[in-house]
């Protein structure tokens, strides 16, 4: 079907990925614990939604574009990790309150604002892109006449898959750490811990050289 082949590897190799911990998983954790339930399914909805990005891009060659230019992935790479760098030191400079205050003053603010922070930590990472590129034509044959459809079918399988273990991770962390959110303390090492990794993503962006 559209030169799709091993779809069972393909479904497993994608599992096995996604449930690898990494930056996202810690990035689901840290909000869940800071926001709940709701701050967690908003991180890993972003995320995923960065990833689609990248999907669609692969499917269509823009993808293919942006890693054959140098000057636009120059440019991608360098907006990506100003981005995350700022963002990080955001969150190391910033005070931390508890949960009730949060949600009493900014309402639907933060759930947002940790959407859009997970989606353009995807979009604007070319790593993301270069994934799709090297996994999603590993399993669609070289004489396919519906790659873009194959690419587009695959990626949507691996972001629904990997968008309901995220909201897994997200909805286990925020039981698990109800207690947690009350402390300011805790919430501003969380602060921290996220505020670094962010800065650590965006160092890595910035080394990051296309292949």
């Amino acid at each position: 079907m559209l030169g799709i082949h091993e779809l069972w590897l393909f479904v497993l190799s994608g599992l096995l990925l996604n449930i690898t911990p990494g930056p996202d998983t810690a990035y689901i954790i840290g909000r869940s614990i800071q926001l709940g339930w709701r701050g967690g399914a908003a991180a890993a909805i972003g995320i995923s939604c960065g990833c689609l990005v990248h999907v669609l891009g692969a499917a269509i060659g823009l993808s293919a574009l942006l890693m054959a230019s140098s000057t636009a992935f120059l440019a991608v790479k360098l907006v990506g990790a100003a981005y995350l760098v700022l963002t990080g030191l955001q969150m190391l400079l910033s005070r931390a309150k508890p949960i009730a205050e949060i949600a009493a003053q900014s309402g639907e603010t933060s759930v947002s604002r940790v959407f859009w922070q997970g989606a353009l930590t995807n979009v604007l990472n070319p790593k993301v892109a270069l994934f799709f590129l090297a996994f999603l034509p590993q399993f669609v044959a070289v004489d396919s006449s519906h790659k873009a459809l194959a690419f587009l079918v695959l990626g949507l399988i691996f972001i629904v898959n990997g968008t309901l273990w995220c909201l897994g991770v997200a909805a286990f962390a925020a039981r698990a750490a109800g207690r947690i959110r009350q402390s300011t303390g805790i919430i501003t090492w969380i602060n921290r811990s996220l505020g670094g990794l962010f800065i650590y993503l965006g160092f890595r962006v910035a080394m990051l050289e296309a292949r």
